[in-house]
């Protein structure tokens, strides 16, 4: 993909994410799209309107409506999509987890999933053309819808048992990390009789409050509080909220490997067994208590579009990544934070405590590592490593090794030049000796 990486177009606001660039990028999308009206929604950040206005603008010269529906989370607007006969689509400003200079373009389909990649393939083919408007009298118009957020929230409601969370009357602490969700989630809160915490939940497109990526140092705060208070569980979201993380009743930060088993056991339970699907970079954990709880178990690609196909496909019943994207097909094929987040609360009304439930499963030890690497040495590198890497070798996405007891992974990011390097095991010492070792090629091949 020249333009496209695992989620979407994105780029440094003013630098290569520029106005010159979404208006074209709005002209590709309506000259490859059939006629009709798509929706557009945004996060919060500064250079959202800017980039909005001129996707729009290439939009309506090509003689697409658009429905504009203001600022909410990527799932809701991908709700809106799906649930409304005759939107041909939509489009998120969004750069998700990056840092508040990004923005970024996602194309939703009539069907409320993301883009494939032939879909996207086209938009970038024809942004390369000299793409006709058509006449003045043709020029789409836009139309602002309001409500869209809180007809989200509600769908997320009717997946749980919000009876039995009303019961149980839980408090939390929840983090939206100043994006989209500061208003959506802590109204989902509120309907679920939940007594919510607020952090950070005021709109601001800079993230104050931290960065808005929900990894362990940028929540401190969540875990302090968390820790210190009678609330069941910590909540946040990332700045689109697409995805979720969870801080357990004690104050103990859960990697996104632990929610994503969680839920995963709880839904095989519920369904007396069902296909789960997850990324090749999925920790072991997720595959032991799915096949333990009578469930199979099957790896995809990087990539929750990738997830959320196989999952469409194959009749999967749950799936997702350990970054917190989490995929509930009852409601929509995508990544959805609000639903992860009410499904956890659930879980804790009708099962009991977070650090009970976690302590039950099987962990690893593992390591995550990055190097940075030119975008044009990645394929060359890639090359390099399957040639030497000894091992069962697999080629699903990127190099996997699996070893008798623990697996390696080293794979070019789709969004940045570097590459990733991912290593688990039993014991702790091996899972470092092997991620250092593949470091150490990597950077030996980028060097050449």
């Amino acid at each position: 993909m020249r333009m496209f990486g695992t989620n979407g177009i994105r780029g440094i606001a003013n630098a290569d994410m520029n106005p010159e660039l979404a208006i074209q990028v709005g002209k590709a999308i309506g000259s490859v799209l059939d006629n009709g009206p798509l929706a557009i929604a945004t996060d919060p950040r500064t250079s959202s309107q800017m980039i909005k206005y001129a996707i729009c603008s290439g939009l309506m010269a090509t003689g697409i409506d658009i429905i504009d529906l203001g600022v909410i989370p990527t799932p809701a607007l991908q709700y809106y999509v799906k649930t409304h006969t005759g939107v041909r689509g939509g489009v998120m400003i969004t750069a998700s987890h990056n840092p508040p200079e990004y923005n970024g373009i996602k194309c939703i389909a009539e069907d409320g999933t993301e883009f494939t990649k032939e879909q996207e393939s086209m938009v970038e083919d024809a942004y390369d053309t000299d793409i006709q408007c058509v006449q003045w009298d043709c020029i789409g118009q836009i139309v602002s819808v309001d409500g869209a957020g809180e007809t989200y929230v509600d769908a997320v409601i009717s997946r749980v048992d919000a009876e039995s969370i009303r019961k149980a009357k839980l408090k939390v602490v929840l983090d939206c990390s100043n994006g989209a969700a500061c208003e959506t989630t802590p109204l989902m809160m509120k309907k679920l009789g939940v007594d919510a915490v607020l952090l950070n939940c005021m709109m601001d497109g800079t993230f104050p409050g931290h960065e808005s990526e929900p990894t362990e140092s940028n929540l401190s705060e969540l875990i302090e509080v968390t820790g210190r208070t009678d609330a069941v569980v910590g909540m946040a979201h990332d700045g689109d909220a697409d995805r979720c993380v969870f801080v357990s009743n004690t104050g103990r930060y859960l990697p996104g490997d632990l929610s994503l088993a969680l839920i995963a056991q709880h839904r095989v339970v519920t369904n007396g067994g069902g296909k789960v699907y997850a990324p090749v970079s999925t920790s072991s954990t997720v595959k032991d208590v799915v096949e333990s709880s009578g469930g199979e178990f099957h790896y995809t690609a990087v990539g929750s579009p990738i997830v959320a196909r196989a999952m469409m496909e194959n009749g999967g019943i749950f799936g997702g990544e350990d970054n917190g994207g989490l995929i509930f097909p009852e409601h929509q094929y995508c990544r959805d934070g609000a639903m992860g987040m009410a499904t956890i609360l659930e879980i804790i009304a009708k099962e009991g405590p977070l650090d009970d439930l976690i302590s039950k499963m099987p962990r690893y030890h593992s390591l995550k590592l990055t190097v940075r690497c030119p975008n044009e040495r990645k394929e060359l590198v890639a090359k390099r490593i399957a040639e030497v890497a000894e091992g069962n070798v697999t080629t699903l996405d990127g190099i996997r090794i699996d070893y008798d007891d623990g697996w390696v992974l080293i794979r070019a990011s789709g969004t940045e030049p570097k590459f990733r390097i991912y290593s688990e095991s039993s014991d702790e010492g091996l899972t470092k000796e092997r991620s250092e070792h593949y470091r150490g090629l990597v950077e030996k091949f980028i060097e050449g």
